[in-house]
């Protein structure tokens, strides 16, 4: 799917607020880079913008974790999480580094990462994009998922914290194995499975990636990633089958009809429409019983694990989910 035409950052833009932005974004390319003298956090903590964006986080990625905190200037949440990311960078000491994106000053980086509403916390590792979460979540939520994220490089073959001469982050201490199995995932070590998931989409080979993703479930039910790979590849291969207009024009008739609605929610959670997505099928729940409400809910679950298990969107969605069933 590609990105969706009317995408829009937060509705009007301030023009004030992008002058600004600009005004601070050239100020800190003055003050120096992510590796000079006078950068943020002394290179752990930098300035990203779109004329940047693959050099600072696209390639350093290849060697270390980039954690990317999208904010704003206007944004009271961004400046509670903002000092707690610095923090925790500062902690790291070099096992992962905070790229910091101004959205203003950025608008086309934004629309590329389909960013909704601010802060959002993603991160890059070998070059692929890692989901995070949105929200000022609390220190220790925060240092959850970046233990998470450390387990993620660890099985793609990025060096460990222990590696980078880094602090203990999240959970695991240095050097410990995600998976608690001595050697398991040490330095350099790249998960045969993600290696040939991850070259079977780049070929264009989702039932590839899937079998792959399979056979990583079948040797360990608990991996890190491969459910959420796996949940991920098989939503775009539903999509990829699906005539788009006709599935809207189905849904629009039939707001009962569950497999109408499911594949618009497939088709908006594919083009970055959450909230969207997860709210359909929440209504045709409310709206439905038996067999049909069962069918709905069961497809909203297995659209949950496409995102990270603390993902406040999630987190929304099964609460309400609760209150309708119970």
């Amino acid at each position: 799917m590609t990105q969706p035409r009317d995408f829009s950052l937060y509705g009007a833009v301030d023009l004030g607020a992008r002058k600004a932005a600009a005004q601070r974004a050239q100020q800190a390319s003055q003050a120096g880079g992510p590796g000079e003298p006078g950068g943020p956090g002394d290179g752990h903590v930098f300035d990203v913008t779109e004329a940047t964006f693959e050099t600072d986080v696209l390639e350093r990625s290849r060697t270390v974790p980039v954690v990317m905190d999208l904010w704003a200037e206007w944004c009271g949440p961004c400046k509670q999480l903002g000092p707690v990311l610095e923090k925790l960078a500062a902690e790291a000491d070099g096992a992962w580094v905070l790229a910091k994106v101004d959205v203003d000053a950025n608008p086309q980086l934004s629309a590329a990462l389909q960013v909704q509403s601010i802060p959002m916390v993603v991160a890059v590792v070998g070059g692929q994009l890692v989901p995070g979460f949105l929200g000022a979540l609390p220190e220790a939520q925060v240092r959850q998922w970046l233990g998470q994220l450390m387990q993620v490089a660890q099985q793609v073959g990025i060096p460990s914290a222990a590696d980078a001469g880094g602090d203990e982050v999240g959970e695991a201490g240095p050097g410990a194995d995600p998976q608690g199995q001595e050697g398991m995932a040490g330095p350099g070590y790249r998960d045969p499975g993600l290696v040939e998931a991850q070259e079977a989409m780049e070929r264009g080979d989702l039932d590839g990636a899937a079998a792959a993703f399979e056979r990583m479930l079948e040797a360990d039910s608990a991996h890190p990633i491969a459910a959420q790979g796996l949940a991920q590849v098989n939503l775009f291969r539903r999509v990829n089958s699906y005539d788009e207009a006709a599935a809207r024009r189905a849904a629009a008739s039939s707001p009962d009809d569950v497999e109408a609605q499911s594949k618009v929610a497939d088709l908006d959670l594919a083009n970055g429409r959450v909230d969207d997505a997860l709210d359909r099928l929440l209504g045709v729940i409310r709206r439905t019983s038996g067999e049909d409400r069962d069918q709905a809910r069961r497809h909203l679950i297995g659209l949950f694990d496409i995102f990270p298990p603390k993902d406040p969107r999630v987190a929304k969605a099964r609460s309400t989910l609760s209150t309708l069933l119970f």
